[in-house]
């Protein structure tokens, strides 16, 4: 599904607005932000980081980012799971395409649309999601 040229301007905004917010987090190797959207309204948000009590250091003394950083999609969508709200239906906006792990996580919060700014590496993630009829839009940055 393309999007109309309104649809366009808010997901342009909205990538912008997760770009913002992983300039928030304190990891080095990578900072990403994400936004889920229901019906033009934020009902959360998310960047990549250490769980609530952890020193804020993502990477070891290798650089290897620690295995307990929680992605800025998964921050995003237990922020949802703690509140009122409901990912169902809803669009997940992130400046980095989704891993396989939080792949699943997306798929199984009702999210129904993704619009990624950054290809991963891996693109397995994106071909699970696809596989779950999950929309997939990307739309890289535009050139300042």
């Amino acid at each position: 599904m393309s999007l109309t040229t309104k649809e366009l301007t808010y997901a342009r905004a909205y990538l912008k607005m997760a770009k913002e917010w992983a300039k928030l987090s304190y990891c080095k190797r990578k900072q990403v932000g994400a936004l889920i959207v229901k019906g033009r309204m934020i009902i959360s948000d998310g960047y990549n980081g250490t769980p609530t009590g952890f020193e804020n250091i993502c990477e070891d003394k290798e650089g290897d980012t620690k295995w307990y950083v929680l992605h800025a999609e998964a921050n995003a969508i237990l922020k949802v799971a703690a509140s009122t709200q409901s990912c169902m239906g809803a669009t997940l906006y992130i400046t980095l395409s989704p891993c396989q792990q939080c792949s699943k996580l997306i798929h199984q919060s009702g999210i129904t649309r993704v619009v990624y700014s950054n290809e991963y590496k891996d693109k397995s993630g994106l071909e699970f999601l696809e596989k779950a009829g999950v929309e997939l839009i990307y739309l890289p940055d535009e050139q300042e």
